[in-house]
């Protein structure tokens, strides 16, 4: 099993790239930062994790930024959006971004997606909550005419455009993974049709061997095998017993967080992280 850490990158926190470097320095495969371009100052829609939102929603870099300047600095690992908010970016924008770092890591980018929980949020980007799902996968859809097509088009409900050139295309093909981070069986059924991997929190899920046997048959019914995906699990307890669990449920990544600290703080819980990652093994 392979062992991603993640950062709430902020202005405050441990710089993204020296986070990197010493994540690669400790034997992680991913380093995975998360995404909120804003947080509305009056909200009404609560926050997932219970209580007040933390302060770093709203201090979080721009991840392509955070990881671009994490792979410059590391030869190794991965660079992961943990994850990236499709419902509040433009397409052709954000089809650039993606296939800019991945030729600028040298195609070391795994590509998180997911919709967002806060309503306030996307509807400032014009997305309506009760459209998110839609507009994610149209979009999704036309970033793949993008990084595929010499003369890429799209002609949805929510993404509509004539033949144009996007380069540069990225260097894994057809492009990098797709990993839907959604815990629900719609979430899953996503991952069915048109991802390449699947990352849920494990909080959120009631019975994970009864969900990893339903995303399995929900691929074959789309002709697909549980082994066409990876799956990673995201904010991972750090128990070495469940974590072996996990494991030995077919589960390949798990990913550890690292809330946004100092450099010193840091540090030493990816000292501890390390050390739970040892005793797991593979």
């Amino acid at each position: 099993m392979k062992f991603g850490t993640m950062l709430y990158s902020t202005d405050y926190a441990m710089r993204p790239d020296d986070f990197a470097v010493a994540s690669e320095d400790r034997g992680f495969d991913s380093v995975w930062f998360p995404e909120h371009t804003h947080i509305p100052a009056s909200r009404r829609t609560p926050f997932p994790g219970g209580g007040d939102l933390p302060q770093e929603y709203w201090h979080i870099h721009d991840p392509f930024i955070a990881l671009t300047a994490a792979a410059i600095a590391t030869k190794t690992i991965k660079v992961a959006t943990g994850v990236c908010l499709i419902t509040e970016r433009d397409p052709i924008v954000t089809a650039k971004e993606v296939a800019s770092l991945d030729l600028l890591s040298r195609g070391r980018f795994l590509f998180g997606i997911g919709a967002g929980w806060n309503a306030e949020e996307m509807e400032n980007h014009g997305t309506a909550f009760a459209d998110r799902w839609k507009v994610l996968e149209e979009r999704i859809e036309a970033m793949k005419a993008c990084w595929t097509q010499e003369n890429s088009s799209y002609h949805g409900k929510h993404v509509d455009f004539d033949a144009i050139w996007s380069w540069p295309k990225p260097v894994q093909k057809p492009h990098p993974p797709i990993i839907m981070g959604a815990a629900s069986p719609w979430g899953r059924e996503r991952v069915a049709r048109y991802c390449d991997g699947w990352v849920p929190l494990p909080a959120q899920m009631k019975n994970i061997a009864a969900e990893i046997a339903d995303l399995e048959e929900r691929l074959k019914r789309h002709g697909r095998q549980l082994s066409d995906i990876e799956i990673s699990f995201f904010w991972a307890p750090t128990n070495v017993d469940e974590l072996k669990r996990y494991r030995d449920l077919g589960v390949h990544r798990v990913i550890l967080a690292c809330p946004a600290d100092g450099n010193e703080a840091t540090l030493k819980l990816l000292d501890q992280h390390a050390a739970l990652m040892k005793a797991v093994g593979n």
